[in-house]
């Protein structure tokens, strides 16, 4: 072997080897090259404080509860209007044809159910203003029957 050739030996440690046994393997490995380490001096003991935030309520006048509500104002749903239901077999599906009469499960004049993302919200009646259809509001479903019907 000439000088510039260094032999690298394999040195296995147990589990739970200590820093030192890898400081002595890594001065083995280059031998010449291998500095003392520093003495590292143990951080003092860090002092922990208990982070304080001001309570977060509304303040009156300010309109808090209506500055919350402006972060959804913006979010789309979709509304629809239903005239009715019905349940049909794919046999009576396929015989549909135009000028054929679905039965639905509501009588002429009911109110018709108003739906955001599918959950009723409302009851009303057609109306057809400028040769457009649309709906007058007649009753609002409570908040409390909205929540019974969703459990």
């Amino acid at each position: 072997m000439t000088d510039e050739t260094q032999t690298v030996e394999m040195i296995q440690t147990e589990p739970g080897a200590d820093a030192d046994d890898w400081a002595a393997a890594m001065a083995e490995q280059a031998p010449g090259a291998a500095a003392e380490l520093p003495e590292v001096e143990p951080a003092p003991e860090a002092v922990t404080q208990r982070a304080s935030f001001p309570e977060l309520r509304p303040e009156v006048g300010q309109g808090a509860y209506g500055d919350q509500l402006d972060l959804v104002m913006d979010i789309p749903v979709t509304l629809s209007v239903e005239l009715g239901r019905t349940k049909i077999q794919i046999r009576e599906l396929l015989q549909l044809a135009q000028g054929s009469v679905v039965d639905l499960d509501r009588l002429a004049g009911e109110p018709m159910d108003v739906l955001v993302n599918g959950f009723l919200i409302a009851r009303g009646e057609v109306v057809l203003v400028n040769e457009k259809f649309g709906i007058r509001l007649t009753d609002i479903v409570s908040p409390t029957e909205r929540a019974r019907r969703l459990g």
